[in-house]
C-alpha cells in the first residue's frame, strides 16, 4: 500500500480549509485517511499551518509520498529540513547534537521572518487606514468649502465691476453728444 501525505478540503465554497492527512494513494481526495497530521488555513495572512511535527516527521521517514502542496507546507514548517539532517546522521556526517543545534537555528530564523512579515502587514494596515482617514478629511473639507461658497450671500456689486460700468456709461454719454450737432446741421 502506497501512502501519501496530502490535503483534504473542508470549509465553505470560496472559503477553503484543509486537513493535512496521510491516506492511501488510491483513496478519494476527501475520502478515507489513515491519520490526520494537522490543518492548513490559506485564508489568513500569513497562512495558518498547525501540524503534529513528530508524527509528520515519522511518516516522511518511513517513505510516505507528498503532494506538491503538502511538500511546500512541510518544507515551510521544517519537516523536510529535519528529515534531511536526520539522513545526515544515518550517513555519519552529523551527530544528534549537531542536528538539534542546526534545526533550532533554522527555526529561530524562520520565526523571525514570519514575525517580520506579520509586523509589516500590521504596519501597512495602520498606514493605509491613516492615509484613508487623511483623504476622507480632505474630501470633507473640500465639500464644506464648496457648500459654504454655494450658501454664501451674493454681493451686489464689487468695486471693480462698479468702475467698469461707470467707464462704460461715460463712453456712451459722450457718443450721443457728438452725433447730436450733426443732426442739427442736417435739419437746417
Amino acid at each position: 500500500m502506497s501512502t501519501r501525505i496530502r490535503l483534504q478540503r473542508h470549509g465553505k465554497k470560496g472559503n477553503p480549509f484543509y486537513h493535512v492527512v496521510v491516506a492511501d494513494s488510491r483513496a478519494k481526495r476527501d475520502g478515507r485517511f489513515i491519520e490526520k497530521l494537522g490543518t492548513y488555513n490559506p485564508n489568513t495572512n500569513p497562512a495558518t499551518i498547525d501540524i503534529n511535527f513528530d508524527r509528520t516527521l515519522h511518516w516522511v521517514l518511513v517513505g510516505a509520498e507528498m503532494s506538491d502542496t503538502a511538500r511546500a507546507i512541510l518544507s515551510y514548517k521544517g519537516v523536510l529540513y529535519k528529515n534531511h539532517l536526520l539522513n545526515g546522521v544515518k550517513k555519519g556526517a552529523l551527530t544528534e547534537a549537531d542536528v538539534e543545534k542546526k534545526f533550532e537555528a533554522w527555526l529561530e530564523g524562520k520565526q523571525a521572518k514570519v514575525l517580520g512579515k506579520t509586523e509589516g502587514l500590521a504596519k501597512a494596515e495602520v498606514e493605509a487606514k491613516a492615509k484613508a482617514l487623511a483623504a476622507e478629511k480632505a474630501a470633507n473639507i473640500a465639500k464644506a468649502e464648496e457648500l459654504a461658497a454655494k450658501n454664501a450671500p451674493v454681493e451686489e456689486v464689487t468695486e471693480e465691476v462698479a468702475e467698469d460700468t461707470a467707464a462704460e456709461e461715460t463712453a456712451t454719454e459722450e457718443t450721443p453728444a457728438a452725433d447730436a450737432p450733426a443732426e442739427e446741421n442736417n435739419a437746417e
